[in-house]
């Protein structure tokens, strides 16, 4: 990266300059990040109930999209169960309507077995830019304080995040969690099997740079270019006297630079998904919540939803006519699943 290139005169380097042209707009959309408005649609009140089993077994009382409305509305403000059980009762009041709200035990048990009833991922159309990253996301358990100073047996640990990025819109669109142990390049095919557009360049660290990365790519999309900077120590693995795209990398690389080969590319790009990360530790933060495996992945799976929905406050004001589309002060280009 050009900050460790330049570490040794960075005292000397100008800090980057950045100019927000539509000011008004942006600071509009960061206000209505928190605003308490809802907006719920008829459709959705008819679906608030879980539609009757055909088969054997009890039948559940509330529809996903209530535990989903329930568990956003938790994440996004910060709240435990018990306390988002009670934001909800007191909104649903406040709008006269006549909705019973699941308890905090319920939403408990829901949520290991919640599935997205969502539709593809993203806004824009045609061939994507794919930006892929990990990060670490602290589990329950006895702190390193404790077990440090006390010898008390800690039991945390940590699950990894992965994300796929759209570069040009700066939505998740595809995200996966594993335990702590699961390897970066391994997840790469799980996560393009969740985009069902053609992907026109994939860029990713020197962590996913080996050869099932660019096969997982290739498989998905044979056009697509794959852009991950090799090691230090790469050398030409070309046997057939045809040159990958790796060997093409490792070829600029010697030829012109580092900092070249990352202009020229548009490698740079991928700071994109790294602030993405930090936007979901920051907002939602940086521990589960949940115990339990699937809760979890639940807990993850609506955060990047919520945090999509955040986005494109910012991005854009809808009018008042399709305000009353969304079901949610989260705007989005539709309402939550039904």
């Amino acid at each position: 990266m050009p900050f460790k290139h330049n570490a040794a005169r960075r005292h000397r380097i100008g800090k980057m300059k950045f100019k927000v042209t539509n000011w008004a707009e942006y600071e509009a959309g960061l206000r209505r990040r928190g605003s308490l408005t809802f907006w719920i649609i008829p459709e959705a009140l008819s679906f608030w109930q879980a539609p009757k089993r055909t088969t054997r077994g009890g039948q559940p009382r509330y529809s996903d999209l209530a535990i989903e409305t329930a568990l956003t509305l938790g994440l996004v403000f910060g709240l435990r169960l018990r306390q988002t059980e009670g934001l909800l009762v007191s909104a649903l009041k406040l709008m006269g309507l006549d909705l019973a709200v699941p308890d905090h035990t319920t939403l408990s048990r829901r949520a290991r077995t919640w599935r997205s009833m969502n539709g593809p991922n993203g806004r824009s159309i045609g061939p994507v830019h794919i930006l892929i990253d990990s990060t670490g996301l602290e589990v329950y358990g006895a702190g390193q304080w404790l077990a440090e100073k006390h010898g008390a047996k800690s039991h945390r640990r940590w699950r990894k995040l992965h994300l796929a990025l759209d570069a040009d819109t700066g939505e998740i669109i595809a995200q996966n969690m594993t335990d702590q142990n699961a390897g970066d390049a391994s997840q790469v095919e799980p996560l393009l099997n969740e985009i069902d557009r053609p992907i026109s360049q994939f860029t990713a660290d020197g962590a996913y740079d080996c050869e099932p990365t660019y096969d997982a790519v290739g498989r998905h999309s044979a056009d697509a270019v794959v852009v991950i900077p090799p090691r230090s120590n790469a050398i030409d693995s070309s046997q057939t006297g045809i040159a990958s795209q790796r060997d093409r990398h490792i070829e600029a690389i010697k030829a012109d630079g580092r900092m070249k080969w990352q202009a020229t590319t548009g490698y740079g790009k991928r700071s994109l998904v790294e602030t993405a990360i930090g936007r979901y530790k920051s907002i939602i933060g940086h521990r589960l919540r949940a115990r339990s495996f699937g809760a979890q992945q639940t807990e993850v799976a609506i955060g990047c939803a919520a945090l999509n929905r955040m986005l494109a406050c910012a991005h854009r004001i809808p009018s008042a006519a399709k305000q009353q589309r969304y079901s949610l002060c989260f705007k989005d280009r539709k309402p939550l699943p039904l």
